[in-house]
């Protein structure tokens, strides 16, 4: 107890109780106040009933004694909210050494548990500078997974908490490892377990371990296809690293689950990493038999960049490169050849795709970027446009060799499509010059120039658009303009995240903004009544027989896809198959929800009305 408060004891006038209490806000101690944050008390006048405070938000506020016993709590000097006050400066210095001691000490202040939002109100601003933050944060993230004194989640609406100190490496991952319920990250801890393979059975955790992988991928096989796969395939991964253990009989293994599925696979694969998946196609033939070859077709080009690359190389590897290249062609003479597929045959142009890379590769680039352009919903094929205008030699390769009225074709569809910006356009079209002068014509107008390309849409779609161009015109580039002021203003502009990203977005919505006026200038709005049944034209329903069963597809305008309601635009894979066909025609196709490839007969075109 302080000696003043002893003397107010003694003399009666406060009871021992407050006169406890009251000591904890002596001159030099520390308390925390809900508002003000923490704060070290500078002076007191008992007598006069008041306490001058020092607090992080407010220097030199002045209490009343009963107010400040009541809405103050103490710190003890040592809690790591005292220190900001009575040590700021050394904190400082720490945060940016030892970026995750000072989260540690933050954690250990709150009872060892803290959501990443009440971090940031705890350190930004005071600890790091709130400029540096963002990138100050991503540091000590890193850090702490490394240390493994900390259960950092994958979601920041889910707090960070505190270990026990006495876990070993293994009990820690082993602890990561039970506290997500994210499969994709109970996959990364495996990573890092099989790392300590040898500790992990000399533990005798591998078994239990094991188990429970088996138990939790059951359970997450019809909601989470994908990750369940991915998970089991990182516990193979595991398995091989250790000595002792090994599956039961009975266990659930890879091609058990694949054998199993129902539903396309190729949205589950899209997305994992790429060792995983090449292992997930290996289980491929176990799984399904003689039809391996088939099933892994109806994925390999709806699994990304690194499913196409893993599936070619296993083609390769298993000597059924021919087939592989077989269903390119067919798949190329249909236009239904995807944007990841069309990069991987000009990535390997001179290797592996070299007897697949002909001029129908360039036509079909052209056609899936403008096909994608003119969708609803998020671009498609960046990647792919972005690796034609960076391959310098691409276009002259394509058209090495070719047949000048093909190389016309090509030039003109370029020149026509309203998928480009109007710079790349004229760099992409500068190359074709380059490689055959005599498409110069094209551009200068002699000889026939470019036609503008009418794209038939419906009244409500081109609503939309015109809605989606306003929204980009008014808010989102007058937002990310604002964007790119802020983040110029963290300074340092190599190093300076935001700033780049932003600069990045900036690019994307330019893109966007040249792409929808152009769509826009092209557009004929129409109500899509009255087309002629004679064929399928733009605004026909469509009954196709296969197999003893119809099914019904609704062609409308460019912008009109809805699959769920088998309605495709006419400028799709499905609505370029079926566009001028008659009653009793057969055409091929990709099934929309199977992915199958399949002959259908058709047996009735009627108005859409």
């Amino acid at each position: 107890m302080h000696p003043d408060v002893v003397k107010l004891v003694e003399s009666g006038r406060i009871p021992q109780a407050v006169g406890e209490r009251l000591s904890q806000l002596a001159p030099g101690s520390f308390c925390l106040h809900k508002s003000w944050g923490s704060g070290k008390v500078i002076g007191w006048d008992l007598f006069g009933g008041k306490v001058t405070i020092d607090f992080e938000r407010e220097s030199g506020r002045v209490m009343g004694l009963k107010l400040a016993l009541k809405k103050t709590e103490p710190l003890e000097a040592e809690d790591f909210r005292a220190q900001k006050i009575e040590k700021i400066e050394e904190l400082r210095v720490q945060a940016q050494s030892d970026p995750a001691t000072v989260v540690i000490q933050t954690l250990g202040a709150h009872d060892g548990s803290m959501k990443p939002d009440q971090i940031d109100r705890e350190l930004c601003g005071s600890v790091v500078p709130e400029a540096d933050y963002k990138k100050w944060w991503d540091r000590a993230k890193k850090a702490l997974r490394g240390s493994h004194r900390v259960v950092v989640p994958s979601k920041r609406n889910e707090p960070l908490v505190l270990r026990e100190t006495d876990l070993s490496p293994v009990q820690t991952l082993i602890s990561d490892f039970e506290a997500t319920n994210n499969l994709r990250e109970k996959a990364r801890v495996l990573d890092d377990l099989r790392k300590q393979s040898k500790a992990l059975e000399s533990e005798g955790a591998a078994e239990e371990l094991l188990a429970e992988i088996e138990e939790i991928s059951r359970k997450g096989i019809k909601l989470h296809l994908g990750d369940a796969l991915d998970l089991l395939a990182s516990r193979d991964e595991l398995l091989e690293t250790l000595k002792e253990a090994t599956l039961a009989d009975n266990g659930l293994r890879l091609h058990d689950v694949l054998a199993s599925s129902s539903g396309p696979l190729a949205p589950q694969m899209a997305g994992l990493p790429a060792a995983r998946q090449r292992r997930i196609y290996e289980a491929f033939p176990e799984a399904f038999g003689n039809e391996w070859v088939e099933k892994i077709l109806r994925v390999f080009d709806r699994v990304g960049t690194r499913g196409v690359s893993e599936i070619a190389k296993m083609f390769s590897d298993r000597g059924e490169m021919d087939t592989l290249l077989e269903h390119i062609r067919r798949a190329l003479s249909r236009h239904a050849l995807g944007p990841d597929a069309l990069a991987w045959i000009c990535r390997e142009r001179r290797k592996a795709a070299k007897d697949v890379f002909t001029h129908e590769v360039g036509s079909a680039i052209l056609s899936v970027i403008e096909q994608d352009s003119t969708d609803e919903g998020p671009r498609k094929t960046l990647r792919l446009q972005n690796f034609l205008m960076e391959d310098r030699e691409l276009i002259v390769d394509l058209l090495d060799g070719v047949d000048m009225n093909e190389v016309r074709n090509f030039a003109r569809k370029l020149l026509q499509s309203p998928a480009f910006a109007e710079l790349d356009r004229k760099s992409l079209m500068a190359r074709v010059i380059k490689a055959h002068p005599e498409t110069q014509a094209l551009v200068t107008g002699d000889g026939g120039g470019p036609r503008r390309e009418i794209l038939i849409v419906s009244w409500e779609s081109l609503e939309r658009r015109k809605e989606e161009y306003e929204d980009l015109v008014n808010k989102r580039i007058p937002g990310n303009i604002k964007e790119i002021a802020i983040a110029r203003s963290y300074g340092d502009l190599r190093e300076n995240f935001e700033y780049k990203a932003a600069k990045q977005m900036q690019a994307v919505l330019a893109r966007r903004k040249t792409e929808l006026e152009k769509d826009l200038d092209n557009a004929q709005g129409s109500d899509l009544t009255g087309a002629d049944t004679d064929t399928v034209n733009i605004g026909t329903v469509v009954k196709l027989r296969h197999d003893g069963e119809t099914e019904q597809y609704t062609v409308l305008g460019a912008w009109d896809s809805d699959p769920d309601k088998l309605i495709v635009s006419y400028l799709s894979e499905i609505g370029q198959a079926l566009i001028g066909q008659k009653v009793g025609n057969k055409v091929d196709f990709r099934d929309l929800e199977t992915e199958e490839e399949r002959t259908c007969e058709i047996a009735e075109i009627t108005a859409w009305k």
